[in-house]
């Protein structure tokens, strides 16, 4: 995330939020924000989200994603908000919506849910 300049501000429990400033590095041909970043980043906020409901000790893992980019991610920056919707011992269901902000208006660019495996006994690094 540091490489893409992203931040983690908003960490609570089954839900997280990721902000990445809209900056050249993350463009694609058109001047929107990659769709590759912006999937990124859904994936980083629902993952840091289930994170807050395993036990200490544990860690999770992306199995699976479903992503609808819905508009060009456009504005002078993005929020992922990564939320639990089902939390459990072996998976965990969540979804994350991501936003463009313009002028402090956001408008909505990706809709994504997941599975979220719990890797019991794994500690994260």
């Amino acid at each position: 995330m540091g490489l893409l300049r992203a931040e983690l501000p908003v960490i609570a429990p089954g839900r997280t939020e990721i902000h990445l400033p809209h900056w050249q590095g993350v463009e694609q041909q058109h001047g929107f924000v990659h769709g590759g970043v912006v999937g990124m980043i859904a994936d980083s906020a629902a993952g840091y989200a289930a994170m807050t409901t395993v036990p200490q000790g544990a860690s999770v893992l992306t199995v699976e994603y479903k992503i609808n980019l819905v508009a060009p991610a456009v504005g002078s920056k993005l929020i992922a908000r990564g939320t639990v919707l089902r939390p459990g011992r072996t998976l965990i269901l969540t979804k994350a919506e991501v936003f463009g902000i313009d002028e402090g208006r956001e408008k909505l660019c990706a809709v994504m849910q997941q599975t979220i495996m719990v890797m019991h006994g794994k500690d994260e690094k």
